[in-house]
């Protein structure tokens, strides 16, 4: 499975029709339909389609065709995703008619290739899981701790000062949580 870090974006012409099609990470999907519909008012259609993993580690998918033929849009396009075994990222299509008629199959082919555009933009990075390590250290231990973070690429942390020691909570992927706890018991 891969995934993507930050927002992309491409446009891609189909017999006039223009699609601005725009990838990106689910932290970032919240809201964003609705900011296009009001970035683009003249826009027919504002479709888009999503992977992302639940608490259970469970691929939930959805799709929506805004207003397109039933299945013409946001299926085309979420089925490019599933076939790129992309997860935890969402496409939005904005859709500025060209006045010639697509048709439902040349609309599906134009949904998938507008995807295939923004894809080749993309710089795919593999999913690692992520998980949570909850610790505490001494307060002269904080500069090392930080740079064995920084040595091992573990940027998500934050520090709890307490009276007589600091609580640090980490994430990261399993394989990098694993290598500083392995670290911090060769400390010891």
């Amino acid at each position: 499975m891969n995934t993507i870090e930050k927002a992309y974006s491409a446009t891609t012409e189909v017999n006039r029709s223009k699609f601005i099609t725009h990838l990106v990470p689910m932290s970032e999907y919240e809201g964003l339909q609705n900011k296009l519909k009001a970035e683009h008012p003249k826009a027919n259609h504002v479709v888009y389609a999503l992977r992302y993993l639940n608490e259970f580690e469970q691929v939930v998918e959805n799709s929506s065709d805004d207003g397109e033929p039933k299945g013409c849009a946001g299926v085309p396009a979420l089925n490019v995703l599933r076939g790129e075994a992309l997860i935890n990222c969402a496409v939005l299509i904005v859709r500025y008619f060209g006045g010639i008629k697509l048709g439902t199959g040349g609309m599906a082919r134009a949904y998938a290739l507008a995807v295939k555009d923004v894809l080749k933009e993309a710089k795919l990075v593999p999913y690692a899981k992520e998980i949570k390590y909850i610790f505490e250290t001494s307060y002269s231990d904080v500069d090392k701790i930080l740079y064995m973070l920084k040595q091992l690429g573990l940027v998500q942390y934050k520090r709890d000062f307490g009276v007589n020691s600091v609580e640090w909570k980490i994430k990261g992927s399993e394989e990098k949580i694993t290598k500083f706890k392995e670290q911090v018991v060769d400390r010891r």
